[in-house]
């Protein structure tokens, strides 16, 4: 009974330790793109919404690529992580959207070495993805 006490406590710091503000990373070209918030709802999920562009000339870019409701929203302010819940020591269970194509992936964050991992994939147990590791942001 303490060991499971105690691997729960362990799981919900790692889900905590998510919360805040990180800096993505451009895949290609190693280049700092934006602040994201990863924060918890009144409903309980998780989300992520961009907070600042760092790429000059793009801070008011809207999303042009995206559908429906998304379609011509202003980036900053978009929820671009949605509907994420704990399990164990990752947030799983919810979409990302990519702004620069407008595409919506399944979604899944952990932590690994102080950075944050976000799993993008077209299918729900992560097979066909990719990971992009960001860092967290400096005030």
């Amino acid at each position: 009974m303490i060991a499971l006490l105690i691997a729960v406590v362990a799981s919900n710091a790692q889900v905590s330790a998510m919360l805040g503000e990180w800096t993505t990373i451009d895949d290609a070209t190693g280049d700092q793109m934006s602040v994201v918030q990863i924060y918890k709802a009144s409903d309980g999920l998780y989300y992520g919404k961009v907070v600042r562009i760092l790429k000059a000339g793009h801070e008011n870019d809207q999303c042009t690529l995206c559908e429906g409701e998304d379609h011509m929203k202003p980036i900053v302010g978009l929820n671009i992580i949605r509907g994420m819940k704990a399990d164990g020591d990752e947030l799983v269970g919810g979409r990302v959207v990519d702004p620069n194509n407008g595409k919506t992936y399944y979604a899944k964050l952990y932590l690994k070495d102080g950075k944050l991992v976000l799993r993008g994939s077209l299918d729900k147990r992560g097979f066909l993805g990719r990971n992009q590791t960001w860092i967290r942001a400096q005030k």
